[in-house]
């Protein structure tokens, strides 16, 4: 079966994090983990619909991935399907009309897909492995399946409007609290087994005058009203949509906690170092006498857990380095982020950062009420009363300096020493603050040690 996997977001609630695609779980990024899934619900063949800002970097994963057969030109790419099942083809294109949205990513897979049924998911929607087997189980021929997530409290999102029958009528864009039609949030995951009629509706939203990003939900509600049957499927299992930058840590929760414990080979541990709970260590991984780590966590390659540092229930990529006396708590951190007696705290840390000695980041208001942070020039609640510092990539930050909860970094940006940081900092920024020092006679005598 053909699925289409939508990738070409450009990610602008996720800033300062570049592109959410590339996030690294385990030491995989979460475009790979989103095609783990699709081989394994037996999609024997998938396209990647990427955009202009992240075509390079999507082929790059793929030639990255340990792919057998690979052939050394064209646009397939077979991959190996877990537990040693057949190769599926992985295909990537490129959508060339953002703006179209949704809409424009479906159009740009139509060549590919021809007439042939197919699932279509975002990246943005990551569930696990039981939410495909619910959804492949229920296919019938002729009928369209809408995953859903039932949900107990308001979420932010399209609403599925139901007949008795479990048939959508409709799909109602962010009802308000207390108006939503039903209790199933429609997620992107949906089973089209007519693409000719859909593929029609979508050609001529585009080319209507409609500038809203909703002409795919338009698309179908047509198909709707014609009595083309779509289903609700609802599910109860793991959901977790990635628009925000707090989102990365509801994730890494997720991941820490679906894997087992385990340590390579060429892994040094000190015999004071203290390991509690489910840990992942990958190869190369260093960790000092008076260490502790607290799972779950995981340590990617390379990775140095230094003298008295405590890693607690976070994620640590590849080459970094937690230093003396630092501690990482309920943190996600990417790769080569060096540290020395700092404390990180709730945080998502990009690559290639560091932070000068005494460096700490907040979590948590006086008032302890949730985190409010900035998303497109306005506050966004985050939900969580602990949420401490976002960065992008390429970031230096010197000592002693303290970052306000929510604030982010963007990339590039290097932060001068001895600063409070209370609002944002756009990317290739330069900040420091005033130090003024006053000087006046000293009238006062240092006494003379004792000695013993």
């Amino acid at each position: 079966m053909k699925a289409v996997l939508l990738a070409a977001g450009r990610s602008f609630r996720m800033q300062p994090i570049a592109d959410k695609n590339f996030l690294k779980f385990l030491g995989k990024p979460l475009i790979v983990h989103q095609l783990e899934s699709l081989l394994a619900a037996s999609f024997s063949e998938i396209l990647i619909v990427g955009g202009a800002h992240n075509m390079a970097q999507l082929k790059k994963v793929l030639r990255e991935c340990s792919l057998p057969n690979r052939p050394s030109h064209s646009e397939a790419k077979p991959i190996m399907c877990p537990k040693g099942a057949t190769l599926a083809k992985i295909t990537v294109r490129e959508q060339k009309d953002l703006d179209l949205g949704m809409a424009g990513a479906v159009l740009t897979a139509a060549s590919w897909i021809k007439n042939d049924p197919f699932l279509v998911v975002s990246s943005n929607d990551v569930v696990d492995i039981s939410t495909y087997n619910i959804l492949t189980k229920s296919l019938k021929k002729g009928e369209g399946v809408l995953m859903a997530k039932k949900v107990s409290a308001y979420f932010p999102g399209g609403y599925l409007k139901t007949r008795p029958s479990g048939i959508v009528s409709s799909i109602i864009e962010k009802p308000g609290a207390g108006k939503e039609p039903s209790k199933l949030v429609n997620i992107v995951m949906h089973y089209h087994p007519e693409p000719k009629r859909l593929f029609t509706l979508l050609k001529q939203e585009a080319g209507s005058k409609n500038q809203h990003d909703d002409r795919y939900e338009l698309a179908l509600q047509s198909l709707f009203d014609a009595g083309v049957i779509y289903k609700a499927m609802p599910f109860e299992g793991f959901w977790q949509p990635v628009k925000y930058p707090w989102h990365v840590l509801s994730l890494m929760n997720y991941f820490l906690k679906a894997g087992k414990k385990f340590a390579r080979k060429k892994v040094s541990i000190s015999k004071t170092a203290t390991l509690h709970g489910d840990v992942f260590l990958e190869e190369g991984v260093r960790i000092l006498d008076n260490a502790v780590i607290v799972g779950p966590a995981y340590i990617g390659k390379n990775s140095i857990i230094a003298t008295d540092a405590l890693v607690r229930e976070s994620h640590i990529g590849a080459n970094c380095v937690i230093g003396f006396g630092s501690e990482v708590a309920r943190s996600y951190v990417g790769d080569e982020v060096w540290t020395h007696t700092n404390y990180i705290g709730d945080s998502v840390i990009g690559n290639d950062v560091s932070f000068g000695a005494g460096t700490v980041t907040g979590n948590l208001r006086l008032d302890e009420k949730n985190i409010l942070v900035t998303i497109r020039g306005e506050k966004a609640d985050s939900g969580l009363n602990k949420f401490g510092l976002v960065t992008g990539n390429h970031v230096r930050v010197g000592i002693n300096t303290s970052f306000m909860p929510g604030v982010k970094i963007g990339s590039h940006s290097f932060v001068g020493a001895g600063i409070t940081v209370a609002e944002d900092i756009p990317d290739s920024m330069f900040v420091t603050g005033k130090h003024t020092l006053v000087m006046k006679p000293n009238k006062a005598q240092a006494a003379p040690r004792k000695t013993q």
